[in-house]
């Protein structure tokens, strides 16, 4: 079976550090981190293109250098619990698995959580915990986070996030319509919540069993 080990490597220089990743541990994870395998089999050519990819249900999985960045803005040292509000596909997670002690990921579709969970325990990932639920409230049973990326655009910040994110925390998510979103970092210092807008992005809108 191919490994796509060069495709790999390229990606990393190519898409990442020629655009700015700098953090080391954010490049190596990148780089172990097998996308090919999150991706449907007849996609698995294009895994490693510098573009989102079709998962299913209306679902993708997102751009490598975005999610790059996302995860170097949380600053990540290896002892962090972290939640993932959209599953997805499962790569993201994997990639939070080896810059964080702990993660949680919550998805909304069933299918799509237990196929992540299938390609995450083949890879031997046991410190991501997937489960099955609204994203928009988030996961109350293991908060609070001392990080929070959100993988899907939300009309509006979720109160329920910014409550299970630990003090002093980190949250990267897009927020906006369809067409005018931004990426925003959110952190917190106390009840004291200060937030950035980063730059324009274009993710699927986070799907809520309360409309959001």
């Amino acid at each position: 079976m191919w490994d796509f080990r060069e495709e790999r490597k390229d990606m990393v220089e190519r898409q990442l550090q020629g655009r700015g990743i700098s953090n080391r541990l954010v490049l190596d994870a990148f780089e172990a981190v097998p996308r090919h395998l999150f991706v449907p089999d007849e996609l698995q050519f294009r895994a490693y293109e510098d573009c989102p990819l079709p998962i299913g249900f209306r679902q993708t999985i997102s751009q490598p250098f975005i999610v790059a960045y996302m995860l170097q803005m949380l600053d990540l040292t290896g002892v962090e619990r972290v939640l993932e509000v959209g599953t997805g596909s499962g790569y993201q997670a994997a990639i939070l698995s080896r810059l964080s002690r702990e993660v949680h990921t919550i998805e909304l579709i069933p299918s799509l959580a237990d196929r992540a969970a299938k390609v995450l325990a083949d890879l031997g990932m046991v410190n991501v915990h997937v489960h099955i639920g609204d994203g928009a409230i988030g996961w109350a049973e293991a908060a609070p986070y001392d990080a929070i990326v959100v993988s899907a655009a939300a009309t509006h910040v979720p109160g329920s996030l910014l409550e299970q994110l630990n003090d002093p925390g980190r949250m990267i998510l897009p927020v906006g319509e369809s067409g005018r979103q931004e990426l925003e970092l959110w952190t917190r210092e106390g009840d004291t919540f200060q937030h950035e807008a980063l730059l324009p992005v274009a993710f699927v809108p986070l799907r809520s069993r309360d409309g959001m």
